[in-house]
């Protein structure tokens, strides 16, 4: 079967589940949401980035993004729905091909429209304290930050297919993110940088210092993602449906 056929059927199956539409509409809330309420903080820290302070809401809106990607795999793995879809589609890996290009087109779309309106709403709130910031500094942060969340998403798509679980990759990202990440983020040294969301969250930054630049940072967080791809690849190759 050629690969557009694969492809709309994969996007069906995301339209029309509510679950998925929900999570994506939450990560354009939350984000939007959050970012507002830090654009109205103060400014008066001498660390204050305020490209970060603007596309902060993207901390929590993550963790719809990461949803979206696990569930919209995990959905396969209820009543039997993998077996049905490599009936149709025997050739597992343009299935799963399919099904990870339906994930990411919309989440990049969502990402970016999301990150576009966080980076105004917020910018209404900072006033002056954001007026330093360049118009390509501004676009550099809206492009990474759709980036992020897609490889996000798609990470945890990955993951669910090896654990053959939403709930189970979801178990291990969130906590990961929220306590883990955030707790030996501050440690000296440069080796934390290079955990897959901090390294991405470094594009969402006016300066930076470390080992990573804004770019090289999505790039590591790029290889974890093709990692949990390559892993969720093998899986669905290689274990019953």
């Amino acid at each position: 079967m050629p690969f557009a056929p694969v492809l709309h059927a994969e996007w069906l199956k995301i339209r029309t589940l509510r679950s998925l539409l929900g999570a994506l509409l939450a990560l354009f809330a939350a984000t939007t949401a959050f970012s507002a309420i830090a654009g109205v903080s103060e400014t008066s820290d001498p660390a204050f980035d305020p490209l970060f302070m603007a596309l902060s809401g993207v901390m929590p809106g993550q963790i719809a993004a990461i949803s979206f990607g696990a569930m919209a795999v995990s959905s396969e793995f209820h009543g039997g729905g993998l077996r049905l879809s490599l009936a149709a589609v025997p050739r597992r890996g343009r299935w799963f091909a399919a099904k990870l290009t339906a994930i990411a087109v919309p989440a990049l779309v969502v990402g970016l429209v999301t990150a576009f309106a966080a980076l105004a709403v917020a910018r209404a709130g900072l006033g002056d304290a954001a007026r330093g910031l360049s118009a390509g500094e501004q676009a550099r942060g809206v492009v990474g930050c759709g980036i992020y969340l897609v490889l996000m998403a798609l990470f945890a798509a990955g993951l669910a297919a090896l654990l053959r679980s939403g709930v189970g990759a979801l178990s291990l990202l969130i906590p990961f993110i929220l306590v883990v990440s955030f707790v030996i983020g501050d440690v000296p040294g440069g080796l934390t940088d290079f955990l897959p969301d901090r390294a991405g969250q470094i594009v969402l930054y006016e300066t930076h210092d470390g080992p990573l630049g804004p770019w090289s940072g999505l790039a590591v967080t790029a290889v974890w993602t093709a990692a949990a791809v390559a892993a969720g690849a093998w899986s669905v190759r290689r274990r019953d449906a």
